[in-house]
């Protein structure tokens, strides 16, 4: 026999394989099984971190979709945020090159109401100014009490990544000149038209143009004080005022009792108003006019004597009637350039909407 027949022979079959002893054919047979249990479970986790990219991406998307003016980027090398919401942040900011364009990192996701152009944002801001050898920061701005921003009337940068933001939120904020102060920078603050600007801001409120004062209407009663009529979301209330003398004294009337908080000396106040002349019922004052609400701090003397005594422990949401004599108006002197004379009695309709 040849070894080609033998070949030949051979040739088509299926050579056997010898018999394996019967537990070393169990251990084969689960072996099998954990290698095709593991397959399966890289094989989920592959499609998992697919799934995971395509949500991201998707997220990402709708962002740049819907949120207007905010830019999200990166986080800037090495600038170190630390602190929650609300409470003082402690920021370490490194000696390096700054971006050269404006971006934002949302730092916490707010689920409040979306922050658009032209409303009264309230904040807490912190500041720096960066060169990249050094950083120092803007105490004038970081004042660690909340603040009210017209958005939009703000330097340029800032606007942008507030615009689209929502209340709730963190943001991490670094402004390139031409989007802060430009070339001139601001001395007052001690930024030069060099300095990169750092802002953590946290959005605490947002005010439209059209926020008003929300509660039960007060039956009116009492002589001698002016009439208000009632107004849409927007506008102004009318306001006549009577043919007799004003009081000699500050008259404060509830008008729409609200349900909020009481308002507390040294709160920051978020307001609409508008203030007429007794004398001559012209308007020389009005939120409503100017078309946003403002905020100031309430009790400690930055508005008139009238504004702090008779607002302090109203509720959020009410509307006040206040008829404010000279004395606790603007005295003596008057203010020339809202036609007021030291003589003048003031009224103003004011709606309270909210307190920090």
């Amino acid at each position: 026999m040849t070894v080609q027949g033998k070949a030949g022979r051979n040739r088509g079959r299926q050579q056997q394989r010898p018999t394996a002893p019967a537990g070393e054919r169990k251990t084969i047979k689960r072996g099998r099984k954990r290698a095709a249990a593991e397959a399966r479970r890289q094989a989920a986790k592959r499609r998992t971190r697919r799934r995971r990219l395509l949500i991201g991406l998707a997220a990402v998307l709708a962002v740049g979709l819907t949120t207007g003016g905010l830019i999200y980027a990166n986080l800037p090398p090495s600038i170190a945020v630390a602190g929650a919401f609300g409470a003082k942040p402690t920021v370490t900011i490194p000696k390096i090159n700054p971006p050269a364009g404006l971006q934002v990192h949302q730092l916490v996701s707010g689920h409040g109401a979306l922050v658009a152009k032209g409303d009264l944002a309230v904040t807490d801001l912190t500041a720096y100014t960066w060169d990249g050898a050094k950083s120092k920061k803007i105490s004038e701005i970081s004042t660690g009490k909340p603040q009210g921003l017209a958005v939009g009337s703000t330097i340029p940068g800032l606007d942008k990544s507030l615009e689209g933001s929502r209340v709730g939120s963190r943001l991490l904020i670094t402004i390139p000149p031409k989007d802060g102060f430009g070339s001139k920078g601001d001395s007052s603050l001690g930024v030069t038209g060099k300095d990169t600007l750092v802002f953590v801001v946290d959005v605490l409120g947002s005010y439209q143009k059209t926020a008003s004062a929300h509660g039960t209407h007060e039956v009116a009663n009492g002589t001698g004080l002016p009439t208000v009529g009632t107004s849409s979301p927007g506008t102004a209330p009318s306001i006549h005022i009577p043919s007799t003398a004003p009081s000699a004294t500050l008259q404060v009337k509830t008008l729409i009792r609200g349900s909020g908080p009481v308002v507390k000396k040294g709160q920051l106040l978020v307001a609409q108003y508008e203030g007429v002349i007794w004398r001559t019922g012209n308007v020389f004052d009005s939120t409503w006019k100017s078309g946003a609400p403002t905020a100031f701090q309430i009790g400690t003397g930055q508005v008139i004597k009238g504004w702090d005594d008779g607002l302090v422990g109203k509720r959020v949401g009410s509307q006040v009637l206040l008829v404010v004599p000279p004395a606790d108006g603007y005295g003596a002197s008057g203010s020339s350039s809202a036609g007021i004379k030291g003589t003048d009695t003031l009224v103003f309709v004011v709606d309270i909407l909210g307190t920090y």
